[in-house]
């Protein structure tokens, strides 16, 4: 154990856990979105299709599908820090060789590997902020690293647009390469799990413990409840299958929203990228302001968790049902409305699903719970830009697309209400138990 601060140093080690938390989000998401926005000169430059193109916009999904379960498993046996630092390295190993690759297999081989090293990410944060924020603070902490999600988007596409449209595609890559390296530096010297963090000074160490936090190292080292035992939770599956409606959505306009622009709108890359930051800033506020600080201020006023919880997201979804709105639109304002509209109310939900599994999960068990939700949040990450490059290669158009993702939000609402019910730990007891 390192030695405490006195307890009357400044108490806020926890949100620069969280800062860095989200900044990593940042640089991750950017990794992801490069793709996308060079999608239109990728295209001239390979002769892809758009099937095609929507196989390879689904490339990094498919190593990061596979390894969410296990990955929640390994964070669980061997902590944040050291899975984070070797993640963390290998973001920008991916980035560089996907700038080196001369053809669609090298391009494919590059984003399988951004997928391995990108899918703890999540599950990582959302055990970081279970150990270092009480519950009361749990909103604010994870909407810091969720929103920079959605924050990315709005920074990230424009500047790799215009790093694309001024010096190539490639150059784009090597930008998010050299960010990704920098970030694994920061990491390296900053994080540490609070039981290990010689900059926690003992007051907050009590202040997280008192709010159910943990800070000691041995409070995480039983088993934790197993895989099987978790995939036979209703609340597992309730908020798993609500994630795979929210992400669905995410991930047709995160890959496929600079290409709608261009192809609806008649855009060329770089407006294409700039228009598409309207959204995802808007995003961005909704999801900091209603996700993360509306949700912790109910909660601190007395009101019922649940109740506060589950009316975020069950709102936050029926304002994404606007993706429809977009479907029926010839206007470049009408559209961008229509979406910006969408992502807010789904990115309001955003930080209440990444605080569940810490809410819902036995001791010892978060990475896992995180993992197999984000297991089935990330189909959609391979599904929703195959199935949009089919539907819109067969319409020419992006209406039964938006359609889609729109009908994917009434199930979640569903699976929210009905399977997860009450937002509370799922006990140890029996195997049979109905929670």
């Amino acid at each position: 154990m390192p030695k405490l601060q006195s307890t009357t140093l400044p108490t806020g080690r926890r949100w620069r856990i969280s800062g860095l938390l989200g900044v990593g989000v940042l640089v991750n998401i950017f990794d992801r979105v490069n793709l996308s926005v060079a999608v239109m000169l990728l295209q001239q430059e390979l002769k892809l299709s758009a099937l095609a193109t929507g196989y390879l916009l689904s490339t990094y999904a498919w190593t990061y599908l596979l390894l969410q379960i296990p990955s929640g498993a390994i964070l669980d046996r061997f902590g944040v820090r050291r899975i984070g630092r070797m993640g963390t390295f290998f973001w920008s190993v991916a980035s560089f060789l996907t700038a080196a690759a001369r053809g669609f297999w090298g391009l494919a081989a590059a984003r399988l590997l951004l997928g391995v090293a990108e899918a703890p990410t999540f599950p990582s944060n959302a055990k970081a902020v279970r150990m270092w924020f009480p519950q009361g603070e749990r909103g604010i902490a994870t909407a810091m690293f969720d929103a920079a999600a959605k924050f990315a988007p709005a920074v990230g596409i424009p500047v790799v647009a215009a790093v694309a449209h001024l010096w190539g595609w490639r150059a784009s890559f090597v930008l998010t390469g050299v960010l990704s390296f920098a970030y694994f530096m920061l990491y390296w010297f900053t994080y540490r799990d609070p039981a290990d963090d010689p900059l926690l000074s003992l007051a907050e160490r009590e202040h997280i413990a008192t709010g159910g936090g943990y800070v000691e190292a041995e409070a995480e080292t039983n088993a934790g409840a197993s895989i099987w035992f978790l995939l036979q939770r209703k609340k597992v599956w309730g908020v798993s299958l609500g994630m795979l409606a929210y992400n669905y959505n995410f991930y047709l306009l995160l890959t496929w929203l600079p290409g709608y622009l261009s192809a609806t709108m008649r855009l060329d890359v770089l407006h294409s990228g700039l228009f598409t930051a309207v959204p995802w800033l808007s995003a961005t506020v909704c999801d900091v302001v209603f996700g993360g600080w509306l949700v912790d201020h109910l909660i601190r006023r007395g009101h019922n968790p649940t109740l506060v919880r589950q009316s975020v997201l069950v709102l936050g979804m029926v304002a994404g049902l606007a993706i429809a709105g977009a479907a029926h639109t010839s206007s470049l304002m009408g559209s961008i409305i229509w979406i910006s509209i969408a992502l807010s109310g789904l990115a309001a939900t955003a930080p209440v699903v990444w605080s569940i599994p810490g809410l819902i999960a036995p001791p010892g068990s978060t990475a896992r719970v995180a993992g197999i939700m984000n297991f089935a949040g990330n189909i959609p990450a391979i599904a929703a830009p195959v199935v949009t490059g089919y539907l819109v290669g067969r319409s020419h158009s992006f209406a039964t697309a938006f359609g889609l993702a729109a009908a994917m939000l009434v199930g979640g609402i569903l699976s929210y209400v009905f399977l997860l019910g009450k937002i509370e730990t799922i006990p140890m007891l029996a195997a049979t138990s109905s929670q």
